[in-house]
């Protein structure tokens, strides 16, 4: 997705969180009526579509209006903090292959899938991986837990060296493996 597109998004998910809010402020009697229209000029707005006020609802219809707006609140909250990416970035999808005819994409979901499975294959349980993407090429941080019988050091670099030999033959881009050991399996 290109800046333009994700600035749209944001100015979107801004307004759907900003208007609902400022309602239910206003429904509720916590911020003055006259304040609002003051700045935002909401009124006209009111009166163009028929000269409704909120003391022409009831008290039902009121509470419906207020979940309404809190579920829109809360649609645009969520497209807000999926546009706003704290911390770690992970790529959706990353061109494995961009040769005409030939072209090659594979997603994030599909690389965490192959690292878990390299995982459990090189004798982790309970893999948990996550990834982050730093030009097209992934970082994989992934967290296992050893077998009772098990050897903490050396399960941790065959699960790395499987990952990473897993991920290469498929020719994902590659920058590094982390393996964490979270302690014995139960």
């Amino acid at each position: 997705m290109n800046a333009f597109n994700r600035i749209v998004l944001l100015i979107i998910a801004l307004l759907l969180l900003v208007v609902p809010v400022l309602l239910l402020l206003v429904a509720f009697d916590i911020i003055a009526p006259d304040l609002v229209n003051q700045y935002t000029g909401y009124r006209s707005g009111l009166s163009a579509l028929g000269n409704l006020s909120a003391a022409a609802f009831s008290t039902g219809a009121r509470i419906l209006i207020a979940v309404v707006g809190a579920l829109l609140a809360l649609i645009a909250l969520l497209l807000l903090l999926r546009e706003l990416t704290f911390g770690r970035r992970v790529a959706r999808s990353t061109v494995m292959d961009d040769t005409p005819g030939r072209e090659t994409i594979i997603t994030a979901s599909a690389v965490k899938t192959l690292a878990e499975g390299a995982a459990r294959e090189a004798g982790a349980e309970s893999p948990s991986a996550s990834l982050t993407s730093d030009d097209r090429a992934y970082l994989v941080s992934c967290r296992v837990r050893v077998p009772p019988s098990g050897n903490y050091a050396e399960l941790a670099a065959r699960t790395r060296e499987n990952i990473r030999r897993v991920l290469r033959d498929q020719g994902v881009p590659l920058k590094d493996v982390e393996v964490t050991v979270q302690g014995p399996a139960s």
